[in-house]
């Protein structure tokens, strides 16, 4: 026992592999307590973020590069059969293999950053982690009607970039586009449905179509597309049952739901003033004729009679 004990110890690939194993304790250990330092001296949130995972992106390759180096000795005599053995090894790790370049593509290509709103694979969320495998996401939706949160933690692989298209709603231009329909009866004052609508958007997003002026400049200097009009607009279409106003205005990618709130909440309380000028539809039915009917009642007589 003692001298397979004594072999063992002598053997040079045992003390390579115990200096391995020292060597990543010590480079996880410095990680771990550089970050928490990062933690402590840092106070803005990406800031943060980023240096924290650049801190342990470094540390990963400085791992990488130290067990290189204590086992190169070893690797210089099986460097045939890792080359022949590379082939199966590529195709057994594809996945994986594509999954790091979507995160190389992630981190150059500007597909999204962390806090970005975004749909990659089907999921939609705000993006609150990009790992070298996995975009890990806070979903939107699903069961919770609008924009907001439904509490699950959704992990997508980075070869998504590859296989689908990427839906950013806050990268060049944090703003959306979104829409009101009223149906308003005929006879109703038209010109000042019109004009109530814009009024009240002017008052609720006013602000942020100025604020969207200059990304949207930014946008258009980026990119072969054309200048369009961030002011609020009203256009009006007529169909059987009603005259239908469809309001449109820019407003913040976060805020969609709030703001549709506040406009209609601010538009029925106008047309509250001037109930007989501002009559909004719903869905009715005319009845255009009634079949002839032949009814036929038959008595029976009385018992005893």
């Amino acid at each position: 026992m003692l001298d397979a004990l004594q072999n063992i110890i002598e053997y040079p690939l045992f003390w390579n592999i115990v200096w391995a194993i020292i060597g990543l304790i010590l480079i996880n250990l410095a990680i771990s307590l550089i970050q928490r330092w990062v933690s402590r001296r840092l106070g803005n949130v990406q800031a943060r973020y980023s240096v924290r995972k650049m801190v342990a992106f470094t540390g990963y390759i400085a791992m990488v590069l130290y067990v290189l180096g204590v086992f190169s000795n070893q690797l210089r005599s099986i460097g045939v059969a890792l080359g022949v053995a590379g082939a199966g090894i590529a195709f057994a790790l594809q996945e994986v293999i594509v999954s790091i370049a979507g995160w190389i593509a992630i981190s150059f290509g500007q597909f999204y950053n962390v806090s970005d709103r975004v749909m990659v694979g089907g999921i939609k969320g705000d993006v609150i982690d990009v790992g070298i495998l996995r975009t890990t996401l806070m979903e939107i939706g699903e069961w919770i009607q609008g924009d907001a949160y439904n509490g699950r933690i959704v992990r997508v692989a980075n070869s998504f970039v590859f296989k689908e298209p990427v839906y950013n709603y806050s990268a060049d231009f944090p703003f959306v586009w979104d829409e009101i329909i009223l149906p308003v009866r005929y006879g109703s004052d038209y010109e000042l449905v019109r004009r109530t609508l814009l009024d009240v958007a002017e008052e609720i997003v006013g602000d942020y179509t100025a604020s969207a002026e200059d990304n949207w400049r930014r946008v258009v200097r980026k990119y072969l597309i054309e200048d369009a009009p961030l002011q609020p607009s009203v256009s009006m279409t007529a169909n059987d049952n009603w005259v239908q106003f469809t309001l449109r205005y820019i407003t913040d990618y976060k805020k969609r739901r709030t703001t549709k709130d506040v406009l209609f909440s601010r538009i029925l309380a106008r047309a509250a003033q001037t109930p007989e000028r501002i009559v909004f539809a719903s869905a009715t039915f005319e009845l255009v004729g009634m079949p002839t009917l032949d009814v036929k009642l038959q008595t029976q007589p009385e018992k005893g009679v």
